[in-house]
């Protein structure tokens, strides 16, 4: 008997040791996120390799849903209402699969995104419905990979690679009317901070607003932080007014102290300004 408890004990701990052991897996997860616009997309998918197969044709068929990846369905999250290809879907985790073809691939977004697989996919559960054209890759790619690409300040592509194909979707968040309520909103305070006023006046900049308020911020910018980011960020403001014998002041002084600190950046900013002013 004690012999059999012996034996029992032994089994145990080196079954337990061998349920331990872990090897890499074939098809790895990975989780990616970026910024789209003011929304965070984040995309988790498993990457099965080619391994000397026919992928798409053969190992993933025509026309029949996939699940983009291997074991668990893929998913993307969006933490604020964006647009897909110019289609709203709301915020939220979905279920992401596709229906490979030669010319033409369905996208689909599912309400579903705890499937294993897509073995209980169900279209009733679909949300968005896109259709892509498959482009040709030159180089072959090994291993399953989703990215982004093709940034814009509200958009970026979302690509899916592998084997010989890409296809591409673009997603979009359109943070204009959210900004300019911030703006406003944060502007209008009487404890405004110099960081706040130097955001604005950024953005109304860069987005060819209004130039005129831009420069009143700017303004409340150098009288309390005499700096030569802040003297530069009024020369291009002011530059753009047509008011150049001030905008060759404040570069004048941008440039020299932005020598003095190193920040080659600024500097070229600064020469940009004295160059577009002596024209």
């Amino acid at each position: 008997m004690q012999r059999f408890f012996l034996s029992l004990l032994f089994c145990s701990l080196f079954g337990g040791l061998f349920a331990q052991i872990q090897i890499p897996a074939s098809s790895p997860a990975s989780t990616l996120s970026q910024m789209v616009g003011l929304s965070k997309v984040t995309i988790e998918y498993n990457r099965p390799s080619v391994k000397n197969r026919k992928v798409f044709g053969d190992l993933v068929p025509y026309g029949k849903v996939w699940r983009t990846g291997a074991n668990k369905i893929t998913t993307i999250t969006f933490d604020k209402d964006v647009l897909v290809n110019g289609q709203k879907i709301a915020a939220g985790t979905y279920g992401f699969c596709t229906i490979p073809g030669q010319k033409e691939w369905t996208l689909i977004f599912n309400s579903d995104n705890q499937q294993w697989g897509t073995y209980g996919y169900d279209q009733k559960k679909d949300v968005l419905r896109l259709t892509a054209k498959p482009e040709r890759r030159i180089v072959k790619q090994e291993h399953l990979t989703i990215g982004f690409d093709a940034f814009t300040a509200m958009s970026s592509d979302i690509v899916i690679s592998w084997e010989n194909t890409t296809v591409r979707f673009k997603v979009e968040h359109n943070a204009k009317d959210q900004i300019m309520a911030e703006i406003e909103e944060k502007t209008s305070k009487p404890d405004a901070t110099t960081d706040t006023y130097s955001d604005a006046a950024s953005y109304y900049l860069e987005n060819n607003l209004d130039a005129n308020k831009a420069l009143a911020w700017a303004d409340k910018v150098v009288e309390k932080d005499k700096q030569y980011w802040t003297y530069g960020l009024r020369a291009r403001i002011l530059a753009k007014l047509g008011q150049c014998d001030k905008a060759s002041a404040d570069a004048k002084l941008s440039l020299e102290m932005a020598k003095k600190e190193n920040d080659p950046a600024y500097v070229k900013m600064a020469e940009k300004v004295l160059a577009q002013c002596s024209k």
